[in-house]
């Protein structure tokens, strides 16, 4: 790799970084996520996150409210999981309110 000056725009833009550099975080991802579901089809949408790979429901109000909290091995994972979630029928909303890096 040719020597980039240190500078803003090459920080912003990346082009002080490579590929080889990046190196993922041993272990996994864990998020919370809170869910807004109609509260008469909580149950079912409880089972159906449930059976989710990763997901466990750790929280539930019965005016509609869920929270979940999911493993993942990366970050692109834990997107899709809350994609996933939020695509689910019934669900009004699902936000991501906590995300560690938990290490080896």
């Amino acid at each position: 790799m040719a020597h980039i000056s240190l500078n803003r725009r090459a920080l912003i833009t990346g082009r002080v970084l490579s590929a080889d550099r990046v190196v993922s975080p041993p272990g996994c991802e864990i998020a919370s996520i809170i869910v807004q579901a109609r509260p008469e089809r909580l149950a079912a949408l409880e089972a159906a996150i449930t059976a989710l790979p990763g997901c466990e429901i750790h929280g539930r109000d019965p005016r509609g409210k869920l929270v979940v909290v999911t493993e993942a091995p990366d970050a692109g994972s834990l997107g899709t999981m809350l994609n996933t979630i939020q695509s689910l029928p019934d669900v009004y909303s699902a936000a991501l309110v906590f995300h560690a890096i938990e290490t080896a």
